[in-house]
């Protein structure tokens, strides 16, 4: 694995960026969740080798295989689910995701909540916020997440513990920020009525704009392109 020693630099570059950023925002650090989309196999493995233990991947036959691949070699890991999740994929990743960040319907929440009992499983999931409101996008708007969190509260299979955004695309870390702490509100107000469990998550923030969501108290980034370059 030496030639993959940029990996293991990448990585611990950008902990030291995140933990640094952190600092002088005054805020707890985040959780890193290593997005693996765009490196091989062996990319993935030198990744993990070098540290990082959440993953994030887009489609679910990847979560699955990557997952399979990792755990044949004894590499722990925390395989998450951050793509959009179309309900007939949900079999796929219902044992081996360690997160779904993407639940935007009580019918998408209702097949995780019946493949987790199928495995035994209480799967954590993330309710993606539209804090843009935007209408190509998916995710819930702002006024809509807390009757869908009250919905589906009651699921056996799956808990609640906390919201996800990804803005608007825009070139600007300040365009972006007001949206970041939107969501942060939001994330402030259900947390405190109906509690987001033992590990309350905020995921905000990609590799174009983690360290405004740090900023603005995102709990959890996902960042990916950083950690593949040479």
């Amino acid at each position: 694995m030496e030639e993959f020693g940029y990996i293991r630099r990448n990585y611990e570059e950008l902990v030291g960026e995140l933990s640094e950023i952190a600092r002088r925002a005054s805020v707890p650090n985040p959780l890193l969740v290593s997005v693996t989309k765009s490196g091989s196999d062996d990319e993935l493995i030198a990744l993990v080798k070098a540290g990082a233990k959440h993953l994030g991947e887009n489609r679910p036959g990847e979560v699955l295989r990557r997952s399979q691949l990792l755990s044949s070699l004894g590499l722990v890991h925390c395989m998450h689910e951050i793509g959009t999740l179309q309900r007939n994929k949900v079999k796929l990743i219902a044992e081996s995701a360690y997160m779904i960040h993407s639940v935007d319907s009580y019918q998408l929440a209702k097949d995780i909540s019946r493949h987790a009992e199928k495995h035994g499983r209480k799967i954590p999931v993330l309710l993606e916020v539209n804090s843009a409101k935007e209408p190509q996008k998916s995710g819930i708007i702002p006024s809509e997440v807390e009757p869908l969190l009250n919905e589906i509260l009651s699921l056996e299979g799956i808990s609640v513990s906390g919201l996800m955004t990804m803005g608007p695309v825009t070139n600007s870390e300040e365009e972006i920020r007001p949206y970041f702490r939107l969501t942060k509100k939001l994330f402030d107000e259900l947390h405190a009525k109906y509690g987001f469990g033992q590990t309350p998550t905020l995921s905000m923030g990609m590799s174009d704009s983690y360290a405004t969501a740090i900023e603005e108290g995102a709990t959890l980034v996902r960042i990916g392109r950083k950690l593949f370059r040479k």
